[in-house]
Protein backbone atom coordinates (compact mmCIF):
# COMPACT_ATOMS: atom_id res chain seq x y z
CA UNK A 1 0.00 0.00 0.00
CA UNK A 2 0.89 3.54 -1.10
CA UNK A 3 1.69 5.95 1.49
CA UNK A 4 -1.13 8.43 -0.42
CA UNK A 5 -3.19 5.40 0.02
CA UNK A 6 -2.63 4.60 3.76
CA UNK A 7 -3.53 8.84 4.45
CA UNK A 8 -6.52 8.63 2.65
CA UNK A 9 -7.44 4.98 4.18
CA UNK A 10 -6.71 7.00 7.77
CA UNK A 11 -8.59 9.86 6.95
CA UNK A 12 -11.94 7.81 6.13
CA UNK A 13 -11.44 5.93 9.19
CA UNK A 14 -10.89 9.35 11.17
CA UNK A 15 -13.97 10.70 9.14
CA UNK A 16 -16.35 7.76 10.07
CA UNK A 17 -15.59 7.75 13.70
CA UNK A 18 -15.95 11.34 13.95
CA UNK A 19 -19.91 10.73 12.60
CA UNK A 20 -20.19 8.37 14.65
CA UNK A 21 -19.08 10.78 17.58
CA UNK A 22 -21.50 13.29 16.12
CA UNK A 23 -23.90 11.66 15.72
CA UNK A 24 -24.40 9.62 19.29
CA UNK A 25 -23.66 13.18 20.84
CA UNK A 26 -26.08 15.24 18.90
CA UNK A 27 -29.34 13.15 20.40
CA UNK A 28 -28.10 13.78 23.53
CA UNK A 29 -29.80 16.77 24.51
CA UNK A 30 -31.53 16.40 28.46
CA UNK A 31 -29.35 15.03 31.18
CA UNK A 32 -31.13 13.91 34.58
CA UNK A 33 -30.03 12.86 37.62
CA UNK A 34 -32.25 10.49 39.42
CA UNK A 35 -32.29 8.98 43.41
CA UNK A 36 -34.48 5.93 43.98
CA UNK A 37 -35.33 4.11 47.11
CA UNK A 38 -36.13 0.20 46.62
CA UNK A 39 -36.53 -1.51 49.76
CA UNK A 40 -34.73 0.13 52.20
CA UNK A 41 -31.59 0.85 49.82
CA UNK A 42 -30.91 3.77 47.77
CA UNK A 43 -29.27 4.49 44.54
CA UNK A 44 -28.50 7.57 42.11
CA UNK A 45 -27.97 7.63 38.70
CA UNK A 46 -27.53 9.78 36.06
CA UNK A 47 -28.19 9.79 32.46
CA UNK A 48 -28.73 11.79 29.13
CA UNK A 49 -31.19 11.68 25.72
CA UNK A 50 -32.92 13.14 23.48
CA UNK A 51 -35.72 13.77 25.80
CA UNK A 52 -36.45 14.55 29.59
CA UNK A 53 -38.57 11.42 29.51
CA UNK A 54 -35.60 9.33 27.92
CA UNK A 55 -33.27 11.04 30.39
CA UNK A 56 -34.96 9.92 33.47
CA UNK A 57 -36.28 6.39 32.30
CA UNK A 58 -32.76 5.66 31.82
CA UNK A 59 -31.15 7.67 34.85
CA UNK A 60 -33.79 5.41 36.81
CA UNK A 61 -32.71 1.94 35.65
CA UNK A 62 -28.97 3.04 36.28
CA UNK A 63 -29.77 3.84 39.84
CA UNK A 64 -32.16 0.83 40.05
CA UNK A 65 -29.04 -1.77 39.01
CA UNK A 66 -26.75 -2.25 42.04
CA UNK A 67 -29.66 -1.90 44.39
CA UNK A 68 -31.73 -4.36 43.64
CA UNK A 69 -30.93 -8.22 43.14
CA UNK A 70 -33.41 -9.93 40.32
CA UNK A 71 -34.78 -8.71 37.24
CA UNK A 72 -38.65 -8.74 39.01
CA UNK A 73 -36.71 -6.20 41.04
CA UNK A 74 -35.09 -4.06 38.57
CA UNK A 75 -38.95 -3.91 37.16
CA UNK A 76 -40.50 -2.97 40.17
CA UNK A 77 -37.74 -0.32 41.07
CA UNK A 78 -38.29 1.54 37.89
CA UNK A 79 -41.69 1.54 38.20
CA UNK A 80 -41.68 3.50 41.53
CA UNK A 81 -41.41 7.50 42.02
CA UNK A 82 -37.73 8.88 42.40
CA UNK A 83 -37.05 10.19 45.53
CA UNK A 84 -35.46 13.03 43.61
CA UNK A 85 -35.04 14.04 40.17
CA UNK A 86 -32.98 16.86 38.69
CA UNK A 87 -32.86 17.49 34.93
CA UNK A 88 -31.01 19.81 32.60
CA UNK A 89 -30.86 20.83 29.18
CA UNK A 90 -27.06 20.32 27.53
Amino acid sequence: MTARARNIALLLVLGFIALLLWSTLASQRVECSVGVEFEGRQGSGRASGASEADALREAQTAACGPITGSMNDRVACARLQPVSRHCRTL
